[in-house]
C-alpha cells in the first residue's frame, strides 16, 4: 500500500498523510513527478503504460511518472521512479524541476535531462511499462491528437521542448 506526505497551499509538508486512491482534504495537496528524457536528436524518450495500469492504461506517456512516496523529496522521488520504470540511475541530488504544474490535488515536479540512450537496453518493469521509444514533438503532438497519449495539453509539450535548452522565462 502506497502512502504519501500531504503538504499545504504553501508547499510545506503538514505531517498528514493518504493512502494512493483517497482524493487529499481541502486545502491540502500531494506530489507527483515526471521525468522527461531528452537526446540529442530533438526527441523525448515516451513510455507506453501498461494495460494493467489504473490510470491511462495502454495510453503513450512522458518518460517517467509517479507519486512521491511517504517521505521522498522531489528529486529522491524523481530517483525511485526512474530506477523502479526504466532501470536508470541518475542523480537528481542537484537537480531542479524545470517546471511544476499546480492541479486540484496537488504539484506535479517536471524534470528535464538529456541522455542519449538505447531504448532497447532498457530493463522496463513490467507491470508499468509496455515500450518505450524515442518521439520527436510532433510525433508525440499527433499521438495526443489521435488519442494515443494522454491527454496532456499541447502547449505543455511545446513548454517541455523548449525548456529542455532554456529553461525558465528568459533566454
Amino acid at each position: 500500500m502506497e502512502v504519501f506526505d500531504l503538504y499545504d497551499l504553501n508547499r510545506i509538508r503538514t505531517g498528514e498523510t493518504i493512502e494512493r486512491g483517497q482524493k487529499p482534504p481541502a486545502g491540502r495537496y500531494h506530489l507527483v513527478i515526471h521525468v522527461c528524457i531528452f537526446n540529442q536528436e530533438d526527441q523525448m524518450l515516451i513510455q507506453k503504460r501498461s494495460e494493467n495500469k489504473t490510470g491511462w492504461a495502454g495510453l503513450w506517456d512522458v518518460s517517467v511518472g509517479g507519486a512521491a512516496q511517504k517521505g521522498d523529496s522531489s528529486q529522491q522521488a524523481a530517483h525511485r521512479e526512474l530506477m523502479e520504470e526504466l532501470s536508470l540511475d541518475y542523480d537528481f541530488s542537484l537537480v531542479r524541476p524545470a517546471v511544476t504544474v499546480n492541479f486540484p490535488n496537488g504539484f506535479d515536479d517536471i524534470y528535464l535531462i538529456q541522455l542519449d540512450l538505447e531504448p532497447s537496453r532498457l530493463r522496463l518493469q513490467d507491470n508499468e511499462v509496455e515500450e518505450v521509444k524515442w518521439a520527436s514533438q510532433e510525433e508525440i503532438k499527433a499521438m495526443i491528437q489521435n488519442g494515443e497519449f494522454i491527454p496532456y495539453h499541447l502547449s505543455l509539450i511545446d513548454l517541455l521542448f523548449e525548456y529542455r535548452f532554456h529553461p525558465g522565462l528568459f533566454h
